[in-house]
């Protein structure tokens, strides 16, 4: 089912969310594919969806700097680059400290985590605080920015949010800091002469 970004259709995805869909909404980046990630069903659903090994860990976005601090620690570096660039591009792997989320997830002492600038992904999560937020294509296949192609390449989900096609700087940067050195471990459109600009 299709739904726009509007007031009550956010509303009605975040229900769905809430119900354990899966769902494909705009970012300022690519076509996401998120859920709650306290939802393991859901989770589960969602790996199946993109194809994706369950090996390879599940990011999570949110609302806020502050909602994300509920699951995960941030240095003072890191603090200073959500500062700078949060909603943005830039995704931080920080330790984590939420129990239930790293159970739902399976992962690791870490997790990967940002806040996007995006009017209708904000919208979505100013209902939901926290989504898995991860690109929403088939693993190993470009993500998409057009909302036609990625309805037409992805099936499975339960509601699709269509945001138009996203004008976008590219994926997004993610970074790890280490004993306060900056590692890049993809490359975005926040560079890492910007990052360390900060330190």
């Amino acid at each position: 089912m299709k739904i726009s970004c509007n007031n009550d259709d956010v509303e009605k995805a975040a229900s769905a969310i809430n119900n354990g869909a899966v769902i494909v909404f705009p970012t300022d980046t690519v076509y996401g594919l998120g859920c709650n990630p306290y939802n393991r069903d859901a989770v589960l659903a969602l790996y199946e969806i993109k194809k994706r090994e369950k090996t390879k860990p599940l990011p999570v976005i949110g609302y806020s700097k502050e909602e994300l601090e509920k699951i995960a620690e941030f240095n003072p570096l890191e603090e200073k680059i959500a500062e700078k660039f949060w909603p943005g591009a830039i995704t931080l792997i920080l330790k984590l400290k939420d129990k239930d989320i790293q159970k739902s997830l399976s992962l690791g002492e870490k997790i990967a985590v940002r806040v996007p600038n995006s009017k209708c992904a904000l919208s979505l999560l100013k209902e939901c605080k926290l989504l898995v937020g991860t690109s929403a294509n088939i693993s190993g296949t470009e993500p998409f920015n057009d909302p036609k192609e990625c309805d037409e390449n992805l099936t499975g989900y339960d509601l699709f949010m269509d945001g138009g096609i996203i004008s976008s700087e590219g994926a997004s940067t993610i970074v790890e800091i280490e004993n306060n050195n900056v590692n890049i471990l993809r490359k975005g459109s926040i560079s890492e002469e910007m990052i360390k600009e900060l330190n």
